[in-house]
């Protein structure tokens, strides 16, 4: 079963609001074996409204769409799908008595307010209990056209309470299974070639996709077919197979952040944590903070951006500083030993390098990052050298330190 998601707006085209809609449809309709095929965003022009329902219609059995439905002029999707269903709006009672429940003791009934109760005449309206604005759900050849509000509160309630029930009532859709494992220590066309003849003899209801991020690959195992069991039972054994091969390359069998893995060693070992950091600028003790719980090990962190803090803070020698630099080997090593003794903690990570886009020299470019990881008396480093731009120059480095000091308590 086929979906085709529509958003519209201006808003979503010029970057002032970013389309998250899109991407919790996709999520939501998998887990019950609809798969999304294309996501197309429109300004609000009728004739582009039209056209794009209308290609979406032919190829898709659901289409879905957020957005266009307020009360003001700009909002057109209401009339556009009735000049494309051949229908008119109407006045319904029971819209308009939701509408002022809603809106009861916020906002003024007004004549724009109380056109939201307007509804298309041969569709099928549900009430939208957390907005004004009503879901039409239009059937046409056995398929279905569902017009949502695209504000997303509203958009995840009316879908999760509504439309995903009506639409696993109405239409038989496969199982669509998936598997994720995060794999470390491999760039992706040498993990590619490395799987190459595993991944050739899968069978026909499992596909394989490759998803990188900054310093590991997600693999992502999907199967689909009419027996859930049959397919997860296929899913084990190609999921078995590709443990034999990887072994400890696999990081993690689901696709969990790794500031969360961390987090869950350093419990289990009953461990503290700081970092030391430069470059990644507090980055790193960012991602650890945001995980529930994690007072339980994370002390804190010293962002050392200038060598007087390197020195005053973590104890970095000026002597280093000067015949090796802040980008160096020697430097991240007198920074992590610095931060496990200034916030007397078990373990720590510690970042310098270059960001970029500026700042690089010859013998250091930009996207050189020296990283440590300390675990008691043991000290582990490595040296990032790879540009791949500034935000990605530092998120890679922060999962390489991470991932360091993973392997380093483990």
């Amino acid at each position: 079963m086929f979906a085709e998601i529509i958003t519209i707006g201006d808003e979503l085209l010029i970057g002032q609001v970013t389309d998250t809609n899109s991407a919790w449809m996709g999520r939501e309709l998998n887990k019950v074996g609809i798969e999304v095929i294309r996501v197309v965003s429109v300004r609000d022009r009728a004739e582009e409204i039209t056209e794009a329902v209308d290609a979406s219609m032919k190829r898709a059995d659901i289409v879905l769409m957020t957005g266009g439905l307020g009360p003001t002029k700009d909002d057109i999707t209401k009339q556009t799908l009735c000049e494309y269903f051949g229908t008119r709006l109407i006045f319904s009672e029971a819209v308009f008595e939701n509408v002022k429940r809603v809106l009861a003791g916020k906002i003024p009934m007004n004549a724009l307010n109380k056109s939201q109760a307007m509804v298309p005449e041969n569709c099928t309206v549900i009430n939208n209990r957390v907005g004004s604005a009503s879901v039409s759900w239009f059937e046409k050849d056995g398929k279905v056209l569902v017009s949502m509000p695209g504000v997303p509160q509203e958009m995840t309630t009316v879908m999760s309470e509504e439309v995903i029930p009506r639409l696993c009532a109405k239409f038989h859709t496969d199982a669509i299974v998936h598997r994720t494992f995060t794999v470390q220590n491999y760039p992706e066309s040498v993990l590619a070639e490395k799987l190459e003849a595993w991944e050739v003899a899968l069978p026909s209801c499992i596909k394989l996709a490759y998803l990188p991020k900054p310093g590991l690959i997600r693999l992502r195992l999907t199967g689909r077919g009419q027996d859930r069991q049959e397919v997860e039972t296929c899913l084990n054994v190609e999921s078995a197979k590709l443990e034999a091969i990887l072994g400890e390359d696999i990081l993690d069998e689901e696709d969990t952040p790794i500031e969360i893995l961390i987090g869950e060693l350093l419990k289990k070992k009953k461990l503290t944590l700081s970092t030391a950091e430069s470059c990644t600028g507090g980055s790193i003790a960012a991602r650890v903070t945001s995980v529930a719980g994690s007072s339980e090990y994370f002390k804190g962190s010293v962002v050392a951006y200038s060598n007087e803090v390197k020195m005053k803070l973590l104890g970095v020698s000026m002597e280093t500083l000067e015949k090796k630099g802040a980008v160096s080997e020697e430097t991240v090593i007198e920074m992590v030993k610095g931060a496990m003794e200034a916030l007397k903690t078990d373990c720590a990570v510690a970042t310098s390098g270059i960001a970029g886009p500026g700042g690089g020299t010859k013998q250091k470019p930009v996207g050189t990052v020296w990283i440590a990881a300390a675990y008691k008396n043991e000290i582990c480093t490595m040296k990032q050298e790879t540009d791949r731009g500034r935000e990605m120059n530092v998120e890679r480095a922060g999962n390489n330190a991470l991932l360091l000091l993973r392997k380093l308590v483990k």
